[in-house]
């Protein structure tokens, strides 16, 4: 694979938000003890559009939302070549008691989503956290996490690198495949 490939136009890109919005009325109702919370940085691309379109489904009901930075709860942050930067924590909220969903662009390792429940912890304790992926990527997970509401599962082998592109900061909303992260990159 010379360059990125997309695997996921623009319409299946909308009808896969939609049916994850669907998803989340039907296990979830009006939201009344749920919130959904956007993994910094690239899970609150998803979380924004999803809080959106559910208090569109919702009639204008407020739906609980924050962003959750996790720079510094990663089991990696230590060994970068580089210094990372930390995104803001937007939480106005506790968790304490709720059903809270735990929002990511791609599902890989589970890596960021353990960094996602050690970071949770410093606002309250939640009643139940539910994981909610764009994209699954399905083999070489290093940890037992699973998501429970899934828009698509793309089977990917060792070093191709899946990458979501939102038109918030590139042409259109699309998912792509690389043969590596370096092309993705370049």
């Amino acid at each position: 694979m010379e360059k990125g490939r997309v695997i996921v136009g623009q319409k299946r890109f909308a009808l896969t938000i939609e049916r994850l919005c669907q998803q989340l009325i039907e296990r979830h109702g009006a939201f009344e003890e749920t919130c959904l919370i956007g993994i910094q940085p690239r899970g609150v691309y998803l979380g924004d559009r999803l809080h959106q379109r559910l208090e569109d489904l919702l009639g204008g009901k407020q739906v609980e939302y924050g962003k959750l930075d996790i720079t510094f709860y990663r089991d990696d942050f230590r060994t970068r070549a580089k210094p990372l930067s930390a995104n803001p924590t937007e939480l106005n909220f506790l968790v304490e008691g709720k059903d809270v969903i735990l929002v990511d662009d791609v599902l890989y390792t589970g890596r960021t989503v353990q960094a996602a429940l050690t970071a949770l912890n410093h606002y309250g304790r939640p009643r139940k956290v539910e994981l909610l992926a764009l994209i699954d990527r399905r083999f070489n997970r290093h940890l037992p996490i699973q998501g429970d509401y899934i828009g698509m599962t793309v089977d990917a082998v060792d070093k191709a690198f899946v990458k979501v592109e939102w038109k918030e900061q590139s042409e259109e909303d699309r998912v792509l495949i690389f043969a590596d992260k370096s092309e993705a990159e370049g």
